[in-house]
C-alpha cells in the first residue's frame, strides 16, 4: 500500500476515534459519518491493537475514555488538522482547492448573511465539502474550542482569550413592534420607558443578549429590571411571536428587512441607546488553516 492510501486510512481511523471520542457514543458517530456501526467499532479495534492499550472503558451502554484514549484525543485533533493543511497544500501545488470545511456560525448570520455566500463559494470552488454548525455564539465557540468546526463566525462582544477574532460585518440591533400592536403607535422612547414594556429576548449565550445587556448598562439600567414575557432561542421565533403577542422584541435589523417592507413590522427608536455589533470569524489562536483563510478572503469580498 502506498504512502497516500496508509495516510488517508490512518487519517479515517482518527477521524472516527475523534467522533466517538466527543459523542462517546458509538451511534452517534456513525451517524455523523454516514458508515455503519460495525464499521465504526472495526476502525476503534484496529486502533487499539495498533497502539497497544484500550481507548474506551465499557460499561453498560455506556463508554468513558481510557488515559490513552485521552492521550490520543488531545494529539488527534491537531494530527486531523495537520493531515487537512497537508492536503489543501498538496493539492494547491497544481492550482486545485479540494477539501473539507467544517463552519458553524450563530443563528442569525447563518439564516441571514450566510446563505448567498454558502452558494457562491461553492460555485467558485465546487471541490471543496462544506458544512455548517448552527447555535447561539457560545455554542460555536465551544465547538470550535472542541475541533467540531474549523471556522466560526459569531456575533455579541465577549471573547474568549484562546481564540482570534476578525471582523467579517456590522449589524444593527433594533426594537420592533408589529405594525397591529398597541405599541406601534410609539415611533420613539426613552431607555426608561423599554424597562416598562413587555419584551421577548434572545436566549442566555446568545451575542444578541450581550449587546442588549451592555447598552443598557450605559443606560444606568439593569437587565434584572426589564420586563421579560419570554426568552426564545432563535430570531424566527421572535417574529412569529410578535405578530401574535402586544409586546416588543430586539432583532437584527437584517432579519427583519422583508417584513419592514411589507408593513408587517415597525422599529421603535430607543433614544441615545446604540445597540450596533460585528459579526466576527473566530478561529483557534494558532491554527490558520488554508481552506478557512481562503473562505474569510472570499466572505470578506
Amino acid at each position: 500500500m502506498c504512502k497516500q492510501k496508509i495516510l488517508r486510512m490512518s487519517d479515517f481511523r482518527l477521524k472516527v476515534f475523534q467522533s466517538v471520542a466527543r459523542n462517546l457514543s458509538f451511534t452517534k458517530a456513525s451517524q455523523e459519518l454516514f458508515i455503519s456501526q460495525p464499521a465504526i467499532t472495526k476502525h476503534i479495534h484496529e486502533l487499539e491493537i495498533n497502539y497497544g492499550a484500550q481507548l474506551f472503558e465499557r460499561k453498560g451502554n455506556r463508554i468513558s475514555l481510557t488515559d490513552a484514549g485521552r492521550l490520543l484525543l488531545r494529539h488527534c485533533d491537531h494530527l486531523l488538522d495537520e493531515y487537512k493543511q497537508l492536503d489543501y497544500e498538496m493539492n494547491l501545488l497544481h492550482d486545485d482547492f479540494v477539501g473539507e470545511l467544517r463552519l458553524g456560525a450563530s443563528t442569525t448570520i447563518a439564516q441571514y448573511v450566510l446563505p448567498p455566500v454558502l452558494a457562491q463559494f461553492i460555485k467558485r470552488y465546487p471541490k471543496v465539502k462544506l458544512s455548517l454548525l448552527n447555535g447561539n455564539s457560545r455554542d460555536i465557540e465551544k465547538a470550535l474550542q472542541e475541533h467540531r468546526i474549523d471556522l466560526g463566525l459569531v456575533e455579541g462582544i465577549s471573547r474568549l482569550p484562546n481564540l482570534k477574532y476578525s471582523t467579517f460585518l456590522e449589524d444593527e440591533l433594533v426594537a420592533v413592534v408589529s405594525a397591529d400592536s398597541k405599541l406601534a403607535h410609539k415611533r420613539e422612547i426613552s431607555p426608561e420607558e423599554l424597562a416598562h414594556i413587555p419584551l421577548v429576548l434572545r436566549e442566555y449565550g446568545s451575542g444578541t443578549l450581550d449587546v442588549i445587556e451592555l447598552a443598557l448598562a450605559k443606560n444606568h439600567i439593569r437587565f434584572a429590571d426589564l420586563h421579560i414575557l419570554m426568552y426564545l432561542g432563535s430570531t424566527e421565533s421572535i417574529k412569529l411571536f410578535l405578530q401574535h403577542a402586544d409586546c416588543m422584541g430586539i432583532v437584527s435589523e437584517r432579519s427583519i428587512k422583508n417584513e419592514l417592507t411589507t408593513g408587517k413590522f415597525q422599529i421603535v427608536k430607543i433614544e441615545q441607546m446604540s445597540m450596533l455589533r460585528q459579526f466576527d470569524f473566530v478561529q483557534l489562536q494558532g491554527i490558520e488553516s488554508g481552506l478557512s483563510q481562503l473562505f474569510i478572503r472570499f466572505a470578506q469580498q
